[in-house]
């Protein structure tokens, strides 16, 4: 646009229209500024914050471009997707090799991870008189696995990084099985909780895309065997897309059981994750770089979401935010400290509590976005991750600082000890 329609477009603006654009504006400016200044680590959340601000002033454009709604589903699923994707580029087949080495601290983390945030935000509800869905969204997020966010404030705080990585690998890998349990078992009374449709959409949002990453890590060590099998694998995967592409579902779909149905349709998610494995596995080959921008696609994919659910819940918001934002710090502060100290009553030296308290109290917003999504219930039930996922990131960046600088301190047989508890 050139400064002279710019101009028009202001001067036909009233009062209010203006002060909405300034403040986009301002809030664009502030995540820019950032990337320069000492505060660069919280560009991330700053961008969230436009996010926010465009859905609530602008929502009739955030949800609709042209004739297109950015609440289709199919969107929702390809863009959390490219998010769990991201995050699984991140993470390494040999994370799982933590369980061995630490059981116990990994049993002490997911135990707390599966059970006190689910709790906390059925008791937030009690206590908040949350309408329904939106109190189903408190649940849902607090039923879901840790983030990768995690991860980075375990590092940035000099914590246990290996047992944070192994957690979150841990307890992404459950979540198909424990969030859709206590999302029946919390908020059954105030929506409809399928089990096992639940369970199908987690393992096609969340374990299809991270597995589609682990495989290209695989292939980086694969041997010759290996690697053939992947390319047979991939060739099946080619032809069952192309399949489709002519139309070949009803097909299935006439001949196969309801109960069989969801089954097939799943298997082919996981056959078409062993070919965009393969793809990316060879893409970082001729652009060695990519890596490093898949979690940046991450990120924006997350900023997409909570732009759409800021647009989409808006009315909501005008009533509920306050509430809502402050059972985000209510929520995120007991995962923390609960976290921490049930890892210090397990026998887990300091180092370890302070990982486990970062596992418990930052949970995955992505995957909550993405469920809500899928049932339809973006405006409602995707308003908590909205709200709880930019709380988590701030508190997150300040508690890991804090830690920093109070490192755990102690002889070096005095961390053996801790280590070989372990």
């Amino acid at each position: 646009m050139s400064d002279h329609a710019l101009m028009a477009a202001i001067g036909g603006m009233d009062t209010a229209g203006i002060g909405r654009l300034l403040a986009v504006l301002a809030a664009i400016a502030l995540a820019i500024g950032l990337r320069f200044a000492k505060l660069r680590g919280y560009q991330f959340t700053a961008w969230i914050i436009v996010a926010v601000v465009s859905g609530m002033l602008y929502p009739e454009r955030v949800l609709k471009v042209g004739e297109f709604d950015m609440r289709n589903k199919w969107l929702i699923l390809f863009v959390v997707q490219a998010v769990m994707f991201g995050m699984g580029t991140q993470m390494k087949l040999k994370d799982f090799v933590g369980v061995v080495r630490m059981p116990w601290a990994v049993f002490v983390g997911v135990l707390g991870q599966f059970t006190i945030m689910p709790l906390t935000g059925y008791a937030l509800t009690k206590i908040f008189h949350f309408e329904p869905e939106i109190a189903a969204g408190v649940i849902l997020i607090g039923s879901c696995s840790a983030g990768l966010a995690s991860n980075v404030m375990a590092y940035l705080a000099g914590a246990n990084l290996a047992l944070s990585i192994t957690m979150t690998s841990v307890t992404t890998m459950l979540a198909p099985l424990m969030t859709p349990l206590w999302m029946k078992w919390l908020a059954g009374e105030l929506v409809e909780v399928n089990v096992f449709g639940m369970m199908m959409e987690i393992i096609k949002i969340v374990i299809v895309p991270i597995g589609a990453a682990l495989l290209h890590d695989y292939l980086s060590f694969a041997s010759r065997r290996g690697r053939m099998v992947v390319y047979a694998t991939a060739v099946a995967a080619a032809a069952w897309l192309v399949f489709l592409a002519k139309g070949g579902w009803p097909q299935v779909a006439a001949r196969g059981s309801s109960d069989v149905l969801p089954w097939i349709g799943v298997g082919g998610f996981l056959l078409g994750a062993v070919l965009v494995g393969l793809l990316y596995h060879l893409l970082t080959g001729v652009i060695p770089r990519l890596s490093a921008w898949t979690p940046v696609l991450s990120m924006a994919g997350i900023v997409y979401f909570t732009t759409v659910t800021t647009a989409a819940g808006r009315d909501h918001l005008l009533r509920v935010g306050v509430l809502l934002f402050l059972a985000a710090v209510l929520h995120n502060a007991a995962g923390y400290l609960f976290g921490y100290w049930l890892a210090r009553a397990g026998g887990l030296d300091r180092n370890s509590a302070r990982t486990v308290a970062f596992e418990v109290g930052l949970q995955n917003g992505g995957m909550a976005s993405g469920i809500a999504g899928s049932l339809g219930k973006l405006g409602t039930m995707g308003l908590a991750s909205a709200i709880f996922s930019p709380w988590m990131n701030v508190s997150g960046s300040v508690l890991a600082n804090y830690w920093r600088r109070k490192p755990v301190t102690g002889s070096v047989k005095t961390r053996r000890a801790d280590q070989q508890r372990n």
